[in-house]
C-alpha cells in the first residue's frame, strides 16, 4: 500500500528510521567468540530497561529525583552512532589516547550526520538523545552504569553457556560493578541480577 495516497500530502523524507532498523544487523563483542549473538538493537533494549529501573530504585528508595522515562528513553539512543561507525569492542577504544580521541571524533561525526537526517522541526527533539553528552550528568551515569549491568550479564550468559572467552571481561566488569558508589546499581545486582541466570524451568519453580 502507498501510504502517499492515502495520508496527507507531505514534502518531508528522511532515511533516519532507516539507519535505525539497521541496528539490528551490527554484532557486538566482535573480537570474541560468541556462544549467544548479541546486535545492538537488542543491546539497547536490554540497557534502557536496566536504566530505567535503575532510576525508579533511586526514586523509591534513595530519595531519588530523576526522570525514568527520560533515562529509559535516551537509552534507546545510548549507541546510535554504531549504525555508522560499527561496534569497537572496549578494550580497543580505550587501548590508547589517540584512539580513543580518533574514536570520539568518529563518534561525534556520525552523531552530526544522524541528526541531520531528520526533519528540522524534530532536531531539537532528538538533539540531546544524540548527542548524549547534553544530557544531565545523573542521567548519563545511570545509562552507563546500566551498559556496564547489561555488558556484565551478557559475559555471565556466555559463562553459563560454557564459553570461558568472557571469563576476564565478566572478572573485569564485576569487580567495577561492586565498587559502584551508586546504591541503585548494588540493589539491582542484589535483588535482579542473581536470577537472571536461571532456566525457565527453575524460574518457574521460583
Amino acid at each position: 500500500m502507498e501510504f502517499s495516497k492515502i495520508m496527507h500530502k507531505t514534502t518531508v523524507s528522511s532515511s533516519f528510521y532507516a539507519y535505525l532498523t539497521r541496528l539490528r544487523w551490527i554484532k557486538r563483542w566482535g573480537l570474541k567468540r560468541n556462544a549467544l549473538d548479541e546486535n545492538v538493537m537488542e543491546h539497547s533494549w536490554e540497557v534502557a530497561v536496566i536504566a530505567h529501573t535503575l532510576a525508579l530504585i533511586k526514586n523509591r528508595y534513595f530519595n531519588g529525583q530523576l526522570d525514568a522515562n527520560a533515562i529509559a528513553t535516551a537509552a534507546l539512543y545510548h549507541d546510535i552512532t554504531e549504525v555508522i561507525t560499527g561496534d569497537l569492542p572496549t578494550p580497543i577504544k580505550y587501548h590508547s589516547d589517540a584512539i580513543h580521541i580518533a574514536y570520539k571524533h568518529i563518534e561525534k561525526q556520525a552523531e552530526m550526520e544522524l541528526l541531520n537526517l531528520l526533519p528540522e522541526a524534530l532536531k531539537k527533539d532528538f538533539e540531546a538523545m544524540i548527542h548524549q553528552d547534553s544530557l544531565p550528568e545523573e542521567h548519563k551515569l545511570i545509562i552507563k552504569a546500566a551498559d556496564k549491568i547489561s555488558a556484565y550479564l551478557k559475559c555471565q550468559a556466555e559463562l553459563t553457556a560454557g564459553n570461558l572467552e568472557f571469563a576476564m571481561a565478566a572478572e573485569q566488569l564485576a569487580q567495577k560493578i561492586a565498587t559502584s558508589e551508586q546504591d541503585e546499581v548494588i540493589f539491582f545486582m542484589q535483588a535482579f541480577a542473581p536470577s537472571c541466570g536461571l532456566t525457565l524451568d527453575d524460574l518457574m519453580k521460583s
